[in-house]
């Protein structure tokens, strides 16, 4: 029996643990009540049991029935309870409940597989079901009282930190390749490094296969991996073994994505967070029209791939002892969070440059976020229609007269109102 396969003995429970808040919310209650109407057995699992176990909170809930899709649907709309067929043909149907949403699939087998979809058959052997399954820690199950079912022995993994395939890691990937990065992004998340020897040779074997994924599924997975606490040695593993290469070439600033890492997640900078897209920004080596290759193959939202741009192409940083009439100067071209971005990554390939930066330069980037934090843009107190007042045609000249009166109240640090204001745009149409 390789590492991780469940056992050929009858499913028993090996522990239990105290039923967690969201098991007892009116929602969960009402759709596993129903699953259970007629005897069948109906079970969490997966990621909702792997943080249940943690103690962590619990964002989206699985349930595994024996039921068969058609009545899964047929209970559900029998308890009044919302049901959407969304893969009835991998056994998959949703239950909704107000806001609550709960994912129920029956058992299955994958039968079929090319490395992005399978084909299924259902099944009532849970022990089964659970060997089909990516990772040993996804695999455990949950009844509603609490029973806590191990067949791949994934609690002791949990424990330990460490991150397996279930059975053979070389035809888990192969029958899903995101699996592959799905492996860092969960090393990312629980591992204790060195990775396991069986995972990260598989790995490295079927790297190659990775090109039959979409930009879209690529994108999903690399940005839960960037905000996963082990990211920055995560995807330093990856480019060691050559895998990065067939997804991200274009990272090789590791020491500054750890930087920025440590500081996101320390009290470095106070009401920061990890941020996904600004971690991706701060491994890239690239210009702007790198990042904008990037955001494509990568299929970015438009306005995640301009984020991208703006950062990777950033030039002639402030510097930690910038005036701060030179900070305010840039929080109004940047904005609050533009500002803040380019900061945090500036800060953090300062760190990569200087492992012994000194305190007095990270004074001064905390400085620079705290204004941040407390900005408002101002408005420019004059507009197009007082340049029309004066006389002045519709065209280039107004906007040529409008830049002018900004750059002038820019350098005089946003202090002239209105009235100066008019004053000046008055002389400047004289001239």
């Amino acid at each position: 029996m390789k590492p991780g396969e469940p056992g050929s003995a009858p499913l028993a429970p090996a522990g239990r643990i105290a039923p967690r808040d969201w098991m007892e919310a009116e929602a969960t209650r009402a759709v596993i009540a129903a699953l259970t109407s007629e005897g069948a057995e109906a079970r969490f699992v997966g990621g909702c049991v792997r943080d249940a176990v943690l103690g962590r909170a619990v964002k989206d809930i699985d349930i595994a029935t024996v039921e068969l899709p058609e009545r899964v649907i047929a209970l559900l709309q029998k308890a009044g309870i919302k049901a959407v067929p969304t893969g009835v043909a991998h056994g998959t149907v949703t239950a909704v409940i107000d806001e609550a949403r709960f994912e129920i699939t029956t058992l299955r087998l994958d039968v079929e597989t090319d490395g992005r979809h399978a084909k299924v058959a259902f099944t009532d052997d849970w022990a089964r079901d659970a060997a089909r399954r990516d990772f040993t820690i996804n695999a455990m199950f949950l009844a509603p009282d609490g029973k806590l079912f191990d067949p791949c022995r994934g609690l002791a993994d949990l424990k330990e930190g460490r991150v397996r395939f279930v059975g053979d890691a070389h035809e888990r990937i192969a029958e899903d390749v995101l699996r592959l990065l799905r492996y860092f992004r969960f090393f990312a998340e629980f591992d204790r490094p060195p990775p396991d020897a069986r995972a990260l040779s598989a790995c490295k074997d079927l790297a190659g296969e990775l090109g039959k994924l979409s930009g879209e599924r690529v994108q999903g997975e690399l940005m839960k991996l960037l905000t996963a606490p082990g990211a920055a040695a995560a995807l330093a593993i990856m480019a060691e073994e050559g895998i990065l290469p067939h997804v991200l070439p274009e990272a090789r600033a590791f020491a500054r994505l750890a930087a920025l890492c440590a500081i996101e997640d320390a009290p470095e900078a106070p009401g920061v967070s990890p941020d996904g897209l600004r971690r991706l920004a701060s491994v890239l080596d690239v210009d702007g029209a790198g990042a904008k290759a990037v955001a494509a193959r990568l299929r970015l939202s438009n306005a995640d791939a301009d984020r991208l741009k703006a950062l990777a192409g950033r030039a002639g940083g402030l510097g930690p002892a910038a005036d701060p009439k030179a900070v305010r100067r840039r929080l109004y071209r940047l904005g609050a969070d533009g500002f803040r971005d380019l900061a945090l990554i500036e800060w953090a390939g300062a760190k990569a440059a200087d492992a012994g930066l000194p305190e007095t330069a990270s004074d001064g980037y905390r400085a620079q976020l705290a204004t941040a934090d407390t900005w408002i843009t101002p408005s420019l107190p004059v507009r197009g229609e007082d340049v029309l007042a004066l006389g002045v045609g519709a065209g280039p000249a107004l906007g040529a007269l409008l830049e002018r009166i900004e750059a002038w109240w820019l350098d005089q640090d946003f202090g002239p109102d209105r009235e100066a204001c008019l004053k000046r745009l008055r002389e400047l149409v004289m001239r």
